[in-house]
Parts: C-alpha cells; structure tokens; sequence
C-alpha cells in the first residue's frame, strides 16, 4: 500500500507532546476559510510512499524523537485511512508514540471498525473543531459538522486521549453564541487532555496568490494572543455554567 504525502517535518514541536516527526498528508475535502495549507488540498498531488518508507525516514533520527514520536496531519489523515493505519500500526510496533491531528470530517458509520482500528493505534488525537453550528460550520469549511460529532462519540467511548483546538476567527468563530455552542460540545466529551484556542493568522495568504486562489479572509484582521486567553477564559466560564 502507498500513500499520498505532501511533505516531511523533522524534529517538530507544535504537533503533539516532545519533538515529533509530522507528516502532512496529501489531500483534504474541506475547504476551510482560515486554511494555511491549500497546497494539500488536491488528492492528485503529492508523493507517493510506502508505510515503510516513511518511517525509515524518521528511525533514522530515532535517539531524536525519544520524547516525542509521530504525527499524522494534512491536508487531512483519514482520507487515506487504510495508509494511516498501516503506518501507525508500524510505529507502535516499533515502540513510537502516534498521534493524529484531525478534524474527524471523514467519518462514517460505514468505516467504523476501521475507525475503531485506529483509534486503537493513536495514542492521542489532537481535534480540530471549527464550528459548534451545523450551518456555520458549512459556510466556514464547505461541509456540516455531523461527521465530526459523529468522530468525537466514537472517540469518546473508545476513550481516545484528545487534545481539542479551535482557531478564534473574527466574525465567524468568535461570537458569545460560537463560544457557548463549542462549550457544549466539549461538556459531552470525556477524555480531553488540553484546550487550544488558537488565534487566527493569514500567514497562508501568499500561498494562495502562488496557487492563483482567491484568499476568503483578506480584510479580517488577525485577533491577538490576548484575544484568544479571553475567548479561552469565556469557554472555561460556560463549561462551569
């Protein structure tokens, strides 16, 4: 089996506890306005690797990634479920920890055992929630969120350790009823380990004038660090209510 991957990060150490070994996978069905990464979207590009290809890549830097090990991002990971699952189950194997970074959009009940297979070969999923509403979530991402909550109760009782991040975007994710909706989502969900709310950047917008892409969110001003403790502390608040 081959996979489709877009590129390699060595000795990373903002994708999962320690250093970490990151792999972007190739191709992603959502279109999110906030993306810094359109690059991978197209499941066409890419380069091809076998499971063991790309973790002879990191063994041989192994004494490196002693505190860390590997992470599955994107684009996104589960379009290629069958590789991620082989890939992962390779690592535990060789005794490296595994986390997958996801927005749990390409769930269905259909695959739920193969889903059920890898949640059982990570040991942690950092989740990207974009939107509590179904209907904003589809204006920010192009797709419904039914997916993802349908991910997070699976997650929930294989009881998957989770790290939940949220990207705070003005006018979109940032209002007291966005804040409240995400808030309530997490009150469902057992095993969180951490809670990011991440301020937006366009650090992605030249990639989009490279690719001849329109950027959604040119005239939306980044918030700050400040901005996102304030939202953090306003969801620590609901989650209490």
């Amino acid at each position: 089996m081959r996979g489709r991957i877009h590129s390699f990060e060595t000795f990373g150490t903002v994708d999962g506890p320690g250093v970490r070994f990151v792999v972007f996978f190739q191709g992603c069905p959502m279109r999110c306005k906030y993306c810094h990464n359109p690059d991978t979207w197209d499941t066409s590009l890419g380069t091809e690797y076998s499971a063991q290809e790309v973790l002879s890549k990191m063994t041989r830097n192994l004494a490196f990634y002693k505190t860390g090990g590997i992470t599955a991002t994107g684009g996104e990971p589960l379009l290629q479920i069958d590789f991620l699952i082989e890939l992962f189950a390779l690592a535990k194997e060789n005794g490296i920890h595994t986390c997958l970074d996801t927005s749990g959009i390409c769930y269905t009940e259909k695959q739920r055992e193969k889903y059920e297979r890898l949640l059982s070969l990570c040991d942690l999923v950092m989740l990207d929630i974009k939107q509590a509403d179904t209907k904003k979530h589809k204006d920010l991402t192009g797709h419904e969120n039914k997916a993802v909550l349908d991910f997070i109760s699976l997650a929930c009782e294989k009881k998957t350790h989770l790290r939940i991040r949220y990207v705070l975007v003005p006018g979109y994710t940032d209002s007291t009823e966005d804040l409240k909706g995400l808030a309530k989502i997490l009150k469902g969900i057992t095993g969180i380990e951490k809670l990011e709310i991440l301020p937006y950047h366009n650090m992605g917008q030249v990639k989009y004038e490279r690719l001849g892409l329109k950027y959604p969110l040119k005239d939306v001003v980044p918030p700050t660090g400040e901005d996102a403790q304030v939202a953090y502390a306003k969801v620590s608040t609901y989650l209490s209510e």
